[in-house]
C-alpha cells in the first residue's frame, strides 16, 4: 500500500535542512520501499504493509535525527486517505493571489471535530472544515490579517499539526493516484 510522510518544521526559514534525495537514499538503505520526494517541504512518498506503515514516523524521525541531526514530527497518512481529503477541498479553492487555503493535518491529540471550538475561528471570515484527520482553512486574502488563522501559531494545536497549502495536498493526491510518484 502507498503512503505519505508529512514531515513537520523541516527546510522552514533556513531551519532544520534536510536534503530530500538523501533522504529518500537514507530511508531506501533503512529498508523503506519504493521512496520518492515531493517538494523541500518534507513529503515523502512510499510503500510498505499496514503494520510497517504504523511504526513508519517513529522510524523516520529516529532517521531524521541520526543522520541529520534534526529533530521534527511525522505524520503518516494512506494514499486513500489523501485522495479523500484532497477530493473534500472545494473545487473554487485555490491557493492564490486571491485566497489562501491551507489544510492542517493533526496528530491524535487534535484528531476529533471538536478542535474547532478550541480555535479562534472568525465565521465572517474564515471557512474552516474538519475533514478525516484534517482542518482545511479558507480566508480571502484581503482579509488574512483579521483571520484567527493568524493567532494559531504557537498555541498548543499548531504544535500538533503539519500544514500544507491545498495546491500541494492536490498534488501529492495526484501523484498518489496515477502512480508517478
Amino acid at each position: 500500500m502507498d503512503y505519505v510522510a508529512l514531515l513537520r518544521g523541516i527546510n522552514v526559514g533556513g531551519r532544520n535542512k534536510v536534503d530530500m534525495k538523501r533522504l529518500a537514499a537514507v530511508m531506501t538503505a533503512a529498508g523503506f520501499e519504493d521512496v520518492s520526494t515531493y517538494i523541500n517541504t518534507g513529503n515523502i512518498f512510499f510503500s510498505a504493509g499496514e503494520a510497517e506503515a504504523g511504526e513508519a514516523a517513529g522510524r523516520l524521525e529516529e532517521l531524521l535525527a541520526a543522520e541529520f541531526g534534526v529533530t521534527a514530527r511525522a505524520l503518516v497518512r494512506s494514499a486513500d486517505n489523501l485522495r479523500r481529503l484532497a477530493a473534500a477541498i472545494p473545487s473554487e479553492w485555490a491557493n492564490d493571489d486571491r485566497m489562501k487555503v491551507d489544510v492542517m493535518f493533526l496528530w491524535p491529540k487534535y484528531d476529533d471535530a471538536g478542535v474547532l471550538d478550541r480555535l479562534d475561528i472568525k465565521p465572517a471570515i474564515d471557512d474552516v472544515r474538519y475533514r478525516e484527520s484534517a482542518l482545511i482553512w479558507q480566508v480571502d486574502r484581503r482579509n488574512l490579517t483579521r483571520s484567527g488563522l493568524m493567532k494559531l501559531p504557537g498555541t498548543d494545536a499548531y504544535a500538533n499539526m503539519t500544514v500544507r497549502n491545498c495546491n500541494t495536498v492536490r498534488k501529492i493526491a495526484e501523484r498518489l493516484a496515477g502512480g508517478g510518484r
